[in-house]
């Protein structure tokens, strides 16, 4: 670990101020409960002119149920009170599980909502010291020229490992976004991209104020399971999240999230095409090619990449199985 460069330290109230800030000082980085950025800064990943304490914006906090039955939930809302949030466990269990799953109890205790969220990708060649990386050449994430993952590509795969994406993806989410311009609200898939270095579609200046779970449809069930190294601390190999609704014996709604195998949290697509059909042997195994086709685990950690596909295979799989015999 290298000891940390000198930055100027704000910490805004509101949103205004907060926006204003990022304006006047580009390169600033924001910070919740700094389990992500303070190891990059012990590494020097990262060396912001600014961080941006946001822990006191207001409108950044609570967690809120609104009239339509939706919930607001604050950036700045730990992960532990997600965890044990008594709407978000009756409303979107699924959620508080993902939140829940985050790494161990006192990671949680200071984790964010929009730092779990905007999780950096992770890569084995990346979040090491100085001088591994100085040792390694560097990578094309950060100072070097060249992904070791593929050396023939000039594109990143450094992984997102984030656990609560994939669980808020099948709950429909979106997010509210500040900044230079207008506030929006976006589905919360049209923030991230397939691209480890800029995995996040948002404008300088932009951050995420809250993320929104619509109220839950009638009849869908959701889970969320992961497989990772050490179970008290780890970030996902890969992590599944699966929701789903039955109509007798067939599906009538299939949702499906991934995370760890790919440089965006991804939300499967074409599923649709499962809508009517009994989740047998054929429409599992139709599941899981279409799976397969999408995601896209790479040798960014220590466990190899077909191991992680197999692995996000049988968790959604399971889940499938396990939810609709619920």
């Amino acid at each position: 670990m290298e000891p940390i460069a000198p930055f100027q330290f704000r910490k805004p109230a509101t949103v205004a101020e907060l926006s204003a800030i990022l304006a006047d000082e580009p390169g600033a980085r924001l910070l919740g409960g700094g389990t992500d950025l303070l190891p990059n800064l012990r590494r020097g990943i990262e060396k912001p002119p600014t961080v941006v304490d946001i822990t006191a914006v207001d409108e950044m906090q609570a967690i809120r149920r609104l009239d339509d039955g939706s919930l607001r939930i604050g950036a700045a809302v730990t992960l532990a009170e997600v965890a044990e949030h008594p709407d978000l466990r009756a409303a979107w269990p699924v959620v508080a599980k993902g939140a829940g799953e985050v790494a161990g109890p006192t990671h949680r205790l200071m984790g964010t909502v929009g730092g779990n969220l905007c999780l950096d990708t992770r890569c084995v060649y990346y979040n090491q010291s100085e001088w591994w990386r100085t040792a390694n050449d560097y990578c094309l994430k950060k100072d070097g020229e060249m992904c070791h993952v593929a050396p023939k590509s000039k594109k990143c795969f450094a992984a997102y490992s984030g656990d609560l994406a994939p669980a808020a993806l099948v709950a429909g989410a979106t997010v509210d976004v500040a900044g230079p311009h207008a506030p929006r609200t976006v589905p919360l898939a049209d923030i991230f991209q397939e691209d480890g270095i800029d995995y996040l579609v948002l404008a300088p200046g932009e951050f995420v104020v809250a993320l929104n779970l619509p109220a839950p449809p009638p009849g869908l069930v959701a889970d969320y399971a992961k497989v990772r190294v050490r179970g008290s601390i780890d970030f996902p190999l890969a992590g599944v999240a699966v929701a789903l609704a039955r109509d007798g014996d067939t599906l009538a709604d299939l949702r499906i999230a991934l995370t760890g195998t790919n440089s965006q949290p991804l939300a499967v697509t074409g599923l649709d095409a499962f809508a009517g059909k009994a989740p047998d042997e054929d429409t599992l195994a139709a599941v899981e090619r279409l799976v397969a086709k999408q995601m896209q685990p790479m040798r960014s950690t220590f466990t190899p990449q077909t191991y992680r596909r197999q692995v996000a295979l049988r968790l959604t799989r399971r889940l499938i199985g396990d939810l609709f015999g619920d």
